[in-house]
């Protein structure tokens, strides 16, 4: 019996069982699975129409991290509501910060919009800059490269399979950014809305400016007297449209688009934020088109 057990702890990982990697969002798994191939199965922690920002670290969630052979997250302090709880409440040494098991993506991208300072009255505020990076498609590049790398150090003997997958993904990925650019290239210098500011990466690939968010800060919701100061703000700019999440209230935004005749157009911002987002293509060709 010896014998055989010393047998298994000698065999590539890759022929003992698939590697568990959990990860905080949809969209890291579809990298995380795209790269990875049938050896590697993605254990997505969040679903795409949560707010990102708050996640309920359910016992199932705990589970989850428990069982996982690795962690992979966003970052940019984006998960930090939620995602620490469920690694202290799991046990896993495997899914600890600074651990060869754990990957921050956050680190591998220039955030944008940092503040100047961290101040709770300037509401929630993202203190290492805004963390919605996987909204430039250019981004999902260099991250599934990090993620190529990062599977290849927990799994060396797959390194190859990794390659392959990430020159497949990549080549692909390039020809559908060719397409998605060409249908934004007569919408740059467009203004919009937002409710909140999760589109700032998006913004600044296709060029479109956001002239304010019907948020007065992030995480507080407006007051009567500052959706009266908005309403008179897209008279005079004459913005296209209201861009909206999917998971914040869009009573606020009826109401300024009935004032203003300025259409809505829910974004989504992951896969699964709509029943008809069920990839990373299906959701830039969305995000792409919804914007006429």
């Amino acid at each position: 019996m010896n014998k055989y057990l010393l047998l298994l702890t000698l065999l590539p990982l890759s022929l003992l069982a698939n590697l568990n990697i959990a990860v905080s969002y949809p969209y890291i798994g579809a990298i995380t699975k795209s790269i990875g191939g049938k050896n590697v199965n993605p254990v997505v922690l969040a679903k795409g129409n949560w707010d990102p920002h708050f996640i309920i670290p359910r016992p199932s969630l705990i589970a989850k991290v428990r069982n996982a052979d690795g962690l992979i997250i966003n970052g940019g302090q984006l998960e930090i509501g939620w995602l620490p709880p469920l690694i202290r409440r799991a046990g896993n040494p495997k899914t600890n910060v600074n651990t060869k098991t754990f990957l921050n993506l956050s680190r591998y991208i220039e955030l944008i919009n940092k503040p100047s300072s961290v101040d709770r009255a300037n509401g929630d505020v993202h203190p290492d800059g805004n963390p919605h990076f996987h909204l430039d498609p250019n981004n999902i590049l260099i991250l599934a490269n990090v993620i190529k790398l990062y599977l290849s150090s927990i799994n060396p003997d797959d390194t190859n399979i990794y390659e392959k997958n990430y020159i497949e993904f990549s080549q692909m990925w390039k020809k559908k950014i060719s397409i998605w650019n060409e249908k934004m290239l007569t919408k740059r210098g467009l203004k919009v809305i937002q409710f909140h500011d999760n589109l700032a990466f998006f913004n600044k690939a296709y060029g479109l400016t956001s002239i304010a968010t019907i948020e007065p800060l992030p995480g507080i919701p407006p007051s009567s007297r500052y959706i009266i100061s908005l309403i008179k703000l897209i008279k005079k700019e004459n913005p296209a449209y209201i861009l909206h999440d999917v998971y914040h209230s869009t009573k606020s935004a009826k109401y300024i688009s009935s004032k203003t005749g300025i259409p809505i157009i829910l974004m989504p911002h992951d896969i699964g934020a709509l029943d008809n987002i069920e990839d990373l293509i299906s959701l830039f060709d969305y995000l792409t088109g919804a914007i006429k």
